[in-house]
């Protein structure tokens, strides 16, 4: 039988993580890590296209949560219709604007991950490749600045620069 106790007490790195503080965590998950100039430049050409594009999807959306009448949006993951909209409301406005600008961007692009991982697996599972490219595409945009940060050209280089 598998001792997990066993586990953590010998797990080598526990005195080091066990130091660390969650501010100092979240800090260094946010911070720009140094790049080529080249990469800086194709990470900001990344978020302003993501961003932008992804707001003339949010856009619209917003404006039918402001409009009256009711909401017609789908429920693919049992959470409410109307829960579902504010939620793609919130990755495909609000995010894209963070991203866009490049703040927050590792965490700012989750949301935008979680509603294309719905719409492309969830919600045109059964509608076929054409209709789950442009997901597919933006989820690849996503994943790539969640791996790689929003670059040197952003607010989050700016707010977390390293004093040398």
């Amino acid at each position: 039988m598998l001792n997990l106790l066993y586990l953590y007490d010998n797990f080598p790195y526990k005195n080091e993580f066990s130091k660390t503080k969650p501010i100092v965590m979240i800090k260094n998950f946010l911070r720009v890590q140094p790049h080529d100039k080249k990469i800086d430049v194709a990470l900001l050409i990344a978020r302003l296209g993501v961003g932008g594009l992804m707001l003339f999807h949010g856009i619209p959306k917003l404006m039918q949560l402001f409009a009256e009448g009711e909401i017609q949006f789908g429920d693919p993951i049992g959470l409410g219709e109307e829960v579902s909209f504010m939620l793609a409301v919130f990755a495909e406005f609000f995010c894209s604007i963070l991203i866009f600008f490049g703040v927050a961007t590792r965490l700012a692009v989750i949301p935008p991950i979680i509603t294309m991982l719905v719409a492309v697996f969830v919600v045109h599972a059964e509608d076929g490749f054409n209709y789950q490219e442009l997901g597919l595409h933006y989820l690849l945009m996503y994943l790539v600045l969640l791996i790689a940060g929003s670059g040197k050209y952003s607010l989050d280089n700016w707010f977390f620069k390293q004093k040398e």
